[in-house]
């Protein structure tokens, strides 16, 4: 925990200046020492920052200690500062690349459960409730899709409301990725008009799962190919909900989504 704690810290501080990243000259805590204590509330705590403060306060690596309410507000402030960290390192994965095959697809995040809307404060209207085929139940909150390497590193994801179908957060991905990728996926995300799009236009093959019936199908070898490819991405997505406290404890929406982003 050490070692990873430190290298957390030595990343953020790194960046934030790599950045031009200004702090008030009055602050005495940094907010790389901020960033550096939501990632390992986030690791190895699951999100409860009370309780990763006081063990990195504990242990002597952050001596000064601000107040529940000064902590969130100094963290909801470098959101913005958290999305260029996760870009640049999607940046680096993305050129240690040799291949160059990467995987997307979608997981759910329920903020609450479907007996508990009428009293939910988080996400209210309709949109946001979403059906897990896989799970076979509705739940009431969040889509992440995610777009991740053969080696299972996330390069790209977001948030979409649960009833948003699959397919139609596929045009919400930027695809910055070098000309001759493949993109696999599941047969969720089928569209030929972008499938030919990101063909002509970059280069890119966007290869789902067919079903039986379509009217592009693929060989077997690419079929196989795809279902090998698809565990990294379940894996993955299998890693995050791990990571995840059975219950997120957010006041507002953004502050439910910055620690999921966590």
């Amino acid at each position: 925990m050490d070692d990873q704690m430190i290298t957390i810290y030595v990343l953020c501080d790194e960046t934030l200046r790599a950045l031009g990243h200004r702090e008030d000259a009055q602050c005495q805590v940094s907010d790389a020492e901020i960033m550096t204590m939501a990632f390992v509330s986030a690791q190895f705590f699951h999100g409860n920052f009370e309780t990763g403060c006081s063990v990195v306060q504990m242990m002597g690596y952050m001596p000064r200690r601000l107040s529940r309410s000064q902590f969130n507000r100094r963290l909801h402030r470098l959101h913005q500062r958290f999305v260029q960290l996760f870009s640049l390192l999607s940046q680096v994965w993305k050129q240690q690349q040799i291949e160059g095959t990467y995987v997307v697809d979608s997981f759910p995040i329920a903020a609450c459960d479907n007996i508990r809307i009428r009293r939910g404060r988080l996400y209210r209207d309709e949109v946001y409730r979403g059906y897990c085929a896989s799970k076979r139940r509705y739940f009431y909150g969040l889509k992440l899709p995610l777009m991740i390497t053969n080696q299972g590193q996330p390069i790209e994801l977001f948030f979409s409301p649960g009833s948003l179908a699959d397919v139609q957060t596929l045009q919400w991905f930027s695809f910055d990725l070098p000309p001759g990728s493949v993109v696999y996926a599941d047969r969720a995300y089928t569209d030929y008009a972008i499938e030919d799009l990101l063909n002509d236009a970059l280069q890119i093959r966007l290869l789902p799962v067919r079903k039986s019936n379509s009217k592009r199908p693929l060989p077997d070898h690419i079929h196989f190919v795809q279902t090998q490819q698809r565990k990294r991405v379940e894996t993955t997505g299998s890693l995050i909900e791990r990571l995840l406290p059975r219950h997120i404890h957010a006041v507002t929406a953004k502050g439910f989504e910055l620690k999921l982003l966590l």
